[in-house]
Parts: structure tokens; C-alpha cells; sequence
């Protein structure tokens, strides 16, 4: 997997916001490079909205150099399937970017984030916030919410990777 001077790209991915944050983790410490946002700024143009994200994501990738990709598996509300399947077009450019750039990539589950960051599968916006916070020894939740979504993303990678690489080295 993932050894040391890994890099994580944590991704919240959206049409309109997609949340991002970059960690480092090297000589056993983890930090923040950078978090924020890409928005897709062309409404009612799916196509356009698409090439925004994949643009922007991009631009983070070449700029901050991540080794790994770590994004939020698909999920789907039986009652807006609609929703699901364009958040699949989002994270589609998002996976290609990624893997043209020969990014290691990774999905979770939202519950599977929650539950290591709080102990909560299905912990409110708000204890992942408190959570995010606590990590980064931050004073408040960044904003927008995506920020936070993306750097528990990030940490839930680093985490995960952390535990194989030290299990594979136990055996």
C-alpha cells in the first residue's frame, strides 16, 4: 500500500462543490497542506459542470503532488436516484484525473469515515466537525461543510493505509 512521505488527497465529491484536502503524512507526524473547495460555476450544463471539476481537480493534483486519492463511495437514497447518478458523473472525472495523474485510488463508505473518526457509523455533521477539529487542532469546523467532508476522507486513508502498512510489517 502506502508508506511513508504518502500524501493523501481527501475528496468530497460534487457537481456544484467538491470538497478537497490535501495531508502529508512524513517522519511520523500528519498535517494539513491545503483544504478548500472546486465549484462547478455553469448551472443547467452537466457537461460544462463536469469539465470544471475535472479541471479543478486536476489543477489540485498537479499542484499539490498527492500520491494517493481517497474519495466517498456512492451512495444512493432510494428516493432520489437522480441525485446518485450524478454524483457518479462527478466522481467518474474525478477517478480519471486521478488516474492519469497514476494516483493510488481508494473509495469509502460514509459510514465506514464516520464510524473511525467518532465511533459512530451514523454520526451527525456535527460530531464530524468536532471530530475534524479535534485532529487538526483546529478552533472551527472550516466551511464549507465539503472542507471538513474531505479532510475526514483524507484521515480515514491515512488511518486505514497506516494500519495495513504496520500489519504487513508485523508479519
Amino acid at each position: 500500500m502506502s508508506g511513508p512521505g504518502q500524501r493523501v488527497l481527501g475528496i468530497d465529491p460534487g457537481l456544484n462543490i467538491t470538497g478537497y484536502a490535501v495531508i502529508d503524512r512524513a517522519g511520523g507526524k500528519l498535517k494539513l497542506v491545503e483544504a478548500g473547495v472546486v465549484r462547478g460555476k455553469s448551472r443547467g450544463n452537466l457537461s460544462a459542470r463536469l469539465k470544471e471539476v475535472f479541471d479543478g481537480v486536476s489543477d489540485v493534483i498537479a499542484t499539490l503532488k498527492p500520491t494517493d486519492l481517497a474519495i466517498e463511495e456512492l451512495y444512493s437514497h432510494y428516493e432520489r436516484p437522480k441525485t446518485a447518478i450524478l454524483m457518479g458523473h462527478a466522481r467518474g472525472v474525478i477517478c480519471l484525473a486521478a488516474e492519469q495523474a497514476g494516483l493510488s485510488i481508494r473509495s469509502y463508505a460514509s459510514t465506514q469515515i464516520k464510524l473511525l473518526l467518532t465511533g459512530n457509523g451514523r454520526a451527525p455533521k456535527s460530531q464530524m466537525q468536532r471530530a475534524i477539529c479535534h485532529e487538526f487542532g483546529l478552533a472551527a469546523p472550516p466551511e464549507p461543510p465539503d472542507v471538513a467532508d474531505a479532510m475526514a476522507i483524507a484521515l480515514c486513508h491515512h488511518y486505514l493505509s497506516n494500519q495495513t502498512s504496520q500489519a504487513s510489517l508485523n508479519h
